[in-house]
């Protein structure tokens, strides 16, 4: 079948890296966006050469238009259960009914595949389309990038610049944490998109770094020694997540509440990538942790 990649989410940045990606690939690119889009963004979509496809969400018959002759579905859209699991679950099967045979969906996250229900809100509900997703008759791939690398320059407590102190788990100091820049994924995401053999999950990371590795790092490129700083154990920042959550039942409707920020740092020291995929394709410099701090 010949190449022709749609992807939902362009008008995000992820969704324009990729779409930038698949271009300078030269392979031929559709996006969908919602009527009311940023005319800025959908213009800088058509400078690269991208092919609009202005749609009504709701609309089954205008989706099916859209998959028509695809190759893959690469999703990178954001937002809660409305847009991760609905939205998803309309697209897809727009594409099954357009005979579309891949569907990369929007996953970029940490691997949530091993971890319990309720300890990352946002990964459960990709968890749910998940479930959904692996029921239908089409060929899945989920890209699991850890956490993206600009958070590093947040002031998160995993790397705090402004108080100068790096934060722990347990006995984590040493632990691994995945993390990939939004432009690494956005080259991986690409290849994958053109790969017909893909697995069900591949697993990447710009840079693997500890919080002690961090300390290190902030000497040499911070101009100072971060002090590492114990945060207890991994199971009270579990229930502090948990009743943080519960005092707050108006975060359900945001994406990024407090409780989920903090639901974000739990996950990086709960699972990490044993093993990575980074090498599957060619031409990609992946970039080191001392660009990203």
């Amino acid at each position: 079948m010949k190449n022709l990649i749609l992807v939902a989410g362009a008008t995000g940045n992820l969704g324009h890296k990729i779409c930038r990606e698949l271009t300078k690939l030269n392979v031929p690119t559709r996006a969908i966006v919602r009527e009311g889009s940023d005319p800025e963004k959908i213009q800088a979509l058509e400078q690269l050469g991208i092919d609009i496809f202005k749609v009504d969400m709701s609309n089954e018959q205008e989706l099916i238009g859209a998959c028509h002759g695809v190759s893959c579905i690469v999703s990178a859209i954001a937002g809660l259960h409305e847009v991760i699991v609905d939205v998803q679950t309309k697209l897809l099967n727009a594409a099954v009914t357009a005979g579309v045979p891949r569907f990369i969906p929007s996953d970029f996250s940490t691997d949530f595949t091993t971890m319990p229900d309720g300890a990352n809100r946002n990964f459960d509900l990709r968890k749910e389309f998940e479930a959904i997703l692996d029921s239908a008759p089409i060929k899945a791939t989920s890209i699991f990038n850890g956490a993206f690398a600009d958070i590093l320059r947040y002031n998160i407590p995993l790397f705090n610049t402004k108080e100068k102190t790096i934060a722990y788990y347990d006995d984590k100091a040493d632990w691994k944490i995945d993390f990939t820049t939004m432009d690494d994924t956005a080259a991986f995401t690409a290849r994958a998109a053109l790969d017909d053999a893909t697995p069900r999950y591949l697993r990447i990371a710009s840079f693997q770094v500890s919080p002690n590795d961090l300390v290190s790092l902030s000497e040499k490129h911070k101009g100072s020694k971060f002090q590492l700083v114990h945060m207890g154990s991994m199971e009270n920042f579990s229930a502090y997540n948990k009743a943080q959550r519960a005092a707050d039942p108006e975060g359900e409707n945001k994406l990024y509440p407090k409780w989920q920020q903090a639901q974000y740092l739990y996950s990086m020291f709960l699972v990490h990538h044993s093993a990575l995929n980074n090498d599957r394709y060619e031409g990609i410099n992946w970039s080191p942790v001392e660009h990203n701090i």
